[in-house]
């Protein structure tokens, strides 16, 4: 134990865990937006439509490839949408290396017919969903942290309370831990992008942060009924190279489905490997781990578990998945495998039944590829929902 947090006795393994967030104007998660822009434009208009789109930025340039099929073979209009996902973000100055005039290479094509027909899952692979009653919102503190951190950083970019800021940023949260529960919040750091400044002007910046984004932010989490950590002492870095003057993807080329653990649970919970972005709901990676979430968020809401880890395994073309696994790290208050049962009793875990019971054919994506698919408020993540189990 640090003498920092002496005070706090733990009898249990103690240790600091750190998550990362990025915010939407990071170069990955421009490109995870169009991305899911793309499929938003698509299944809006054919809930049937199968979409797979890959998208790079670069200084001046963004290219699209992928695979994309239309039962009812409706047109898209590519480049003005990827031009208002880049307006939307922020990247609207002339002269900085990318903006929404930036030129734009479209290579997206129609999808292989064989898996255009197929009503079983679009690929083999294993996806984890996880929660935990460390928040409200049942995620893990750190990551649920660092997201709230840039949420307010971009707002307050977007509503002129700190005019200095670019759309480019990045935050870490470091949390001690005893056992499993967070007991004190170690270190905040936020590094972002921002206009050119001089020195006075670059401190302001960093007192500004501070002051609207930081402490709002950590008095907010400990404000969660769920929470019980210390915040009574923590390092703050905020641009600890200095001056960030050349950001977003003119100095660093981004690539859809780069930010996985970002997207997921920071790396408190295990992940399977696939990307969700840009793909439609019959690619298991992105609706069977939203079905696992769906699950281990009921599990522990209904007080069955504190934590609850949920991995599925889907072979190409079937239905069925191969494999559940649940794991309540010990805290259930019936054996894991009398879980399972309870799950497999509650919950059509095929391909076609997780769709139509999260209702995933539905321009809802966009808004996922920013800040986390999971632990949100938006009334449109069905996965986020509870159901009650008996």
């Amino acid at each position: 134990m640090t003498a920092l947090h002496a005070n706090l006795p733990c009898d249990k393994n103690e240790y600091v865990f750190t998550s990362e967030s990025v915010s939407e104007g990071h170069p990955d998660k421009v490109c995870d937006q169009i991305s899911d822009a793309v499929l938003d434009a698509f299944v809006g208009k054919d809930p049937k439509a199968r979409v797979a789109c890959e998208t790079l930025c670069t200084k001046n340039r963004v290219v699209l490839a992928g695979e994309i099929s239309s039962p009812s073979q409706v047109k898209v209009e590519i480049e003005p949408l990827v031009r208002k996902v880049i307006a939307d973000i922020g990247y609207t100055v002339d002269g900085k290396g990318f903006d929404d005039n930036c030129y734009i290479e479209n290579y997206l094509h129609k999808q292989e017919k064989a898996l255009e027909q197929s009503n079983g899952a679009g690929d083999q692979g294993l996806m984890f969903g996880y929660a935990c009653n460390q928040t409200r919102h049942l995620m893990p503190v750190p990551i649920a942290m660092a997201h709230k951190l840039l949420q307010k950083l971009s707002e307050a970019r977007r509503n002129g309370a700190i005019p200095q800021l670019m759309p480019d940023s990045k935050s870490q949260v470091s949390m001690r831990y005893c056992g499993r529960k967070p007991i004190a919040l170690e270190t905040v750091v936020i590094s972002t992008h921002h206009h050119p400044l001089d020195d006075k002007g670059f401190q302001d910046l960093r007192q500004l942060i501070e002051e609207l984004v930081i402490k709002p932010t950590i008095a907010e989490m400990e404000a969660d009924s769920f929470s019980t950590f210390s915040a009574d002492k923590y390092a703050v870095k905020i641009n600890p190279l200095g001056r960030w003057e050349d950001g977003g993807p003119a100095a660093d080329t981004g690539l859809t489905g780069r930010k996985i653990i970002v997207d997921t649970y920071g790396g408190w919970a295990q992940h399977g490997g696939g990307a969700f972005s840009g793909k439609d709901a019959t690619k298991v990676d992105r609706s069977a781990a939203y079905m696992a979430r769906h699950i281990a968020k009921s599990v522990v809401a209904c007080g069955l578990a504190d934590e609850c880890l949920i991995q599925f395994s889907f072979v190409i073309g079937e239905q069925e998945p191969v494999s559940l696994m649940v794991d309540t790290y010990g805290s259930g208050v019936l054996a894991d495998h009398e879980i399972e049962k309870i799950i497999r009793g509650n919950f059509d875990l095929t391909v076609n039944g997780i769709i139509d019971y999260l209702d995933l054919r539905r321009a809802i994506y966009l808004p996922t590829a920013s800040y986390g698919h999971f632990g949100r408020d938006d009334a449109s993540f069905s996965w986020e929902q509870i159901k009650k189990l008996s």
